[in-house]
């Protein structure tokens, strides 16, 4: 059995929660239970109960607004795909008593699905639309302990922190945007305890895989609906040019060598792009052309930590100023000192965090970036983009030498 499996196959699951129960409850008044908790329950219950819940009275749930539900479902990426997880979990809930419940990035309920009989029972817990289901609101649960391990996890019975949970398991694994790696949310299935078997983790687990794989299609399919119909625009342009969607990803490119994406385009802001310089975006039907606005392509970028960072880039005879986050100054001045080689997630994990725990933070945080900078940021590995100038200014500490 690995970390993330809750039971063996053959496991006697009465037997197993009653000693799951006195296992709780002597971890958590301190005494020496003869059965230690598996790791990732561990460490869950060391953060919660560093967060002051107690195990035996169910925290506060204050569901959001059905519409901010629906506006979250709207904005989801996981909208797409909402329908092919149906099919695949709920075919088979009634019978198998579970429910299907799909989460955002931050824990919250966006969709619950399966056993009428289950959601009755979930009602109590208020586990339903628009609540928060992370550790620092209900305990140790699958969702929020999927989210804090950044890995799948399955939890039985008394292995949940709060003893109202204990009559259920539920299995829960992060699902992340294919083309940044990003976390957009957590697929769970749950039910009573009793009723667990075995497959449920693969089931769950080969869920998400293949609703990545079909989240890699939609965005194909949208460039190549892009493309179709920029086709009269792009044969009456001449020079080099970028196609690109409203989030700058690139559907199509001439004279400039390919690239996966660039910053957001917009309409009052120029952008740069490593190979034309300084671009003034122009707005197409459902995206941008984006062209260079001179003959001189070099980039120059300046990172200001002189006093709120903020980053300045020029060419062409034009330049804009914009602030950034303190982490995102932080990344960009260890990527200048990294130079060329550049950095991987893991070694910037360790720069920014001091592990290489934080993987899912680390992508997230530079796919942000990237959308304020596009290709200014190159990913496999991480690293400035080659021809662009970089200087660090005013923080001798941090500047490259």
């Amino acid at each position: 059995m690995n970390d993330f499996s809750a039971i063996r196959p053959g496991t006697d699951l009465p037997s197993h929660a009653r000693e799951l129960v006195r296992m709780h409850d002597a971890v958590i008044g301190g005494g020496k239970p003869r059965m230690r908790p598996r790791g990732v329950v561990a460490r869950s219950w060391t953060r919660v109960l560093e967060g002051g819940l107690d195990p035996g009275h169910r925290s506060l749930r204050n569901p959001l607004p059905f519409d901010e539900v629906l506006r979250r479902r709207r904005e989801s990426p996981l909208s797409l795909v909402i329908d092919e997880l149906r099919q695949i979990l709920c075919s088979v809930a009634d019978a198998s008593q579970f429910l299907m419940v799909v989460t955002d990035a931050d824990g919250v309920i966006l969709w619950r699905e399966g056993s009428a009989r289950v959601r009755s029972r979930a009602d109590a817990l208020a586990f339903a639309e628009g609540a928060e289901w992370t550790e620092a609101h209900v305990g140790t649960n699958a969702i929020g302990t999927a989210l804090a391990e950044a890995a799948p996890v399955q939890l039985f019975s008394a292995e949940h922190f709060e003893q109202q949970q204990h009559p259920w398991y539920c299995t829960a694994a992060p699902m992340h945007d294919p083309r940044t790696g990003a976390l957009i949310g957590i697929i769970d299935i749950s039910g009573p305890a009793l009723t667990l078997h075995p497959a449920i983790l693969a089931l769950v687990e080969t869920a998400v895989r293949l609703e990545e794989g079909q989240l890699r299609r939609h965005h194909e399919l949208r460039l190549e609906r892009l493309r179709t119909a920029a086709t009269p625009t792009l044969t009456s342009v001449a020079g080099p040019l970028l196609l690109v969607d409203e989030h700058g990803w690139v559907a199509h490119t001439v004279g400039v060598a390919p690239r996966d994406r660039i910053a957001v385009p917009s309409a009052d802001q120029p952008l740069t792009v490593p190979g034309l310089g300084l671009c003034l975006p122009e707005p197409l039907a459902d995206g941008w052309l984006v062209r260079p606005s001179g003959q001189d392509r070099r980039i120059v970028l300046t990172l200001d930590l002189s006093t709120t960072p903020c980053i300045e880039v020029s060419g062409c005879h034009r330049q804009w100023r914009s602030s950034v986050t303190a982490r995102h100054a932080e990344i960009l001045t260890l990527l200048h000192r990294a130079g060329p080689a550049g950095l991987s997630a893991v070694a910037l994990s360790r720069a920014l965090h001091g592990d290489a725990d934080h993987l899912i933070t680390v992508r997230a945080e530079v796919s942000r970036l990237r959308r304020k900078l596009g290709g200014i940021v190159e990913s496999r590995p991480y690293r400035i983009a080659p021809g662009v100038e970089m200087t660090v200014v005013d923080r001798p500490s941090l500047a490259a030498r």
